[in-house]
């Protein structure tokens, strides 16, 4: 075989093929899971012949030969020590390197496969969102019918956003996806007051036994708690519940336990997360040297992740009413502006094409305010990324501090923000540069990390 000498290495590298797990290639790499890491010949890792490096991440030792040749080797191994599975193996390669990652490694990788699969039809509708915002600020005049249509387009993906994810959400945890589907409408549900028309004060939440009941929409956190919640109940249901009635019986109570469970016992939980979303946001403008300036533009896009972000709307319409002036939009977008600058840097380190592509295109709705595509498709990948996104918001706010920058409406942010600052040229200028400072910063930032990273997303 070609490459006989560059398996025998491996092999005794590895501690021998009795010591290897299990093994799979990507696109350009040889991935192996050991038994016993310590085994590992650690000084002679680079000598494998025609290997052109070699790094270990998240349990795995992978030796980089390239697009096309990894291929011809993988085949080779398999021949030479059989399938990529040993008798110690769950017989799934993606199982096996769950096993060997750390808990925050773990949760991280359980949002990629949840969330990624998304990515498409937020990147779309996100897109179009934006594009709607823009047209609409620039005084363009549309008919009632033609706007119906235009919001049709941008609104569908995220009112029902909570369903997709619920849908993915128990399809990772191993429930049935359509149940996910059922409880998913049911947060979203016409009859349940909007989550982000209650926020702002135009319609009152239902109130049943004595507990406010909204709608879910734009909600991440809690769709991804009801997928694994159905396949928890539905687990432990058909532990005990006769075969004959399980059709019945099983999904019925798996739906009615998980809606109940969302609206009376989580709904209050998250109301009271809210209320504290509220006035600590209020607390931290209020802190003295732009303290609440430097954590609020770092934080912001972390509050975006669990949903709560449509509270600020509030704050905003009191700002804008006692002042004239808002700067939670000019904060949100420079902590937009950061963990959008990561991304494209770590779109950047990544080799494979089609991935640098999905990255990209999953950032780019952020130039028009909408960051969730960005959020889970690149940056919650990889934790470092996710924080250089952090600490460059958190420097934005610090410059927003000192020059006293804030917007004069609310509503649109990144580009079409712009238009909320063209009463002032002074005060665009500071946007932009604003903005565009914080950007580089981000991508400074995930650039002088490159090597962790490019092992983080498996680059």
């Amino acid at each position: 075989m070609k490459y006989d000498k560059t398996i025998d290495t491996i092999l005794e590298v590895v501690g021998g093929k009795e010591n290897i797990k299990n093994f799979e290639h990507c696109a350009t790499r040889l991935r192996i899971i050991l038994k016993d890491d310590s085994k590992l010949d650690k000084e002679r890792v680079d000598e494998v012949p025609e290997s052109k490096g070699y790094f270990f991440n998240t349990g795995q030792h992978q030796f980089i030969f390239g697009t096309g040749k990894v291929n011809a080797v993988y085949s080779e191994m398999e021949q030479k020590i059989g399938d990529g599975n040993s008798s110690d193996s769950s017989g799934n390669f993606k199982e096996d390197v769950y096993q060997n990652l750390s808990p925050v490694q773990k949760v991280v990788r359980t949002l990629a496969d949840i969330l990624v699969p998304l990515i498409p039809a937020l990147v779309t509708t996100g897109l179009l969102m934006g594009i709607r915002g823009l047209v609409i600020e620039l005084g363009v005049n549309m008919t009632g019918d033609v706007l119906s249509l235009f919001e049709m387009l941008t609104d569908t993906a995220f009112a029902f956003l909570p369903v997709l994810i619920a849908y993915s959400a128990t399809k990772k945890f191993g429930g049935n996806p359509l149940l996910g589907i059922v409880v998913g409408l049911m947060m979203v549900a016409p009859q349940i007051p909007n989550a982000y028309a209650v926020s702002s004060g135009d319609i009152q939440p239902l109130t049943i036994f004595g507990i406010d009941i909204v709608g879910y929409q734009g909600s991440v956190i809690p769709a991804i708690i009801v997928g694994w919640m159905i396949s928890k109940l539905e687990r432990w249901l058909r532990s005990f519940v006769p075969q004959m009635m399980d059709l019945i019986v099983t999904p019925f109570l798996t739906i009615v336990i998980t809606i109940s469970t969302m609206l009376f016992l989580l709904g209050p939980i998250l109301q009271f997360a809210e209320s504290g979303v509220i006035n600590g946001i209020v607390y931290l403008l209020e802190a003295p040297l732009g303290i609440g300036y430097i954590l609020f533009g770092g934080l912001q896009q972390v509050i975006t992740i669990t949903g709560l972000h449509h509270s600020s709307g509030i704050i905003e319409i009191s700002l804008l009413n006692d002042t004239g002036r808002n700067v939670i939009q000019t904060l949100t977008t420079v902590s937009m502006a950061g963990q959008f600058g990561a991304a494209v840097s770590a779109a950047l380190l990544m080799r494979d094409k089609v991935k640098r592509a999905n990255a990209l295109s999953a950032s780019a709705s952020t130039l028009f305010g909408i960051t969730e595509p960005l959020l889970f498709g690149v940056n919650l990948r990889a934790m470092r990324v996710f924080g250089s996104g952090i600490a460059a918001g958190a420097i934005g706010g610090l410059l927003t501090y000192i020059i006293g920058l804030a917007a004069t409406g609310m509503g649109i942010t990144f580009i079409p923000g712009m238009l909320l600052y063209t009463g002032n040229m002074t005060a665009l200028f500071q946007y932009i540069l604003v903005t565009a400072v914080t950007f580089v910063i981000g991508f400074v930032f995930v650039k002088i990390q490159s090597r962790a990273i490019k092992a983080e997303l498996n680059a």
